[in-house]
């Protein structure tokens, strides 16, 4: 299940864009990937970053993966309750399974990142 009111990001990280800011998350198709998660190493509240800039890591019973921005910003809230629940990324990683809000500083890259569509495609190549 891919939404279609998200962007999607080459590392298979999601954008769902409120104004000025963005929540993102990891697809479902990367949740999948991992397994079942163990743990979630968040980023930083308030630090600044860079598109495709790693911010934070997934753990699980399989592999380590790293979560990369899908844009460039600052972070200003990131989801506290992964570090008791990892699991919100394998049962909702839409929902509840969310990790950062970012400020945009770069509001057009958003527009850059996969559509829905593209993002299909995208998986379908890499298979």
């Amino acid at each position: 299940m891919v939404p279609e009111d998200l962007r999607y990001h080459k590392e298979h990280e999601w954008v769902r864009q409120d104004g000025q800011s963005v929540t993102i998350g990891i697809s479902d198709f990367a949740q999948e990937a991992l397994g079942d998660v163990v743990f979630v190493d968040l980023p930083q509240v308030d630090a600044a970053i860079e598109q495709d800039q790693e911010i934070g890591e997934v753990e699980s019973t399989k592999a380590t993966s790293s979560i990369y921005s899908p844009v460039s910003g600052k972070i200003v809230h990131v989801n506290t309750e992964l570090g008791d629940h990892p699991e919100y990324l394998n049962k909702e990683p839409y929902g509840q399974g969310w990790i950062a809000v970012i400020e945009l500083s770069k509001p057009a890259e958003v527009d850059g990142l996969m559509t829905a569509a593209q993002y299909e495609e995208f998986l379908s190549s890499q298979s």
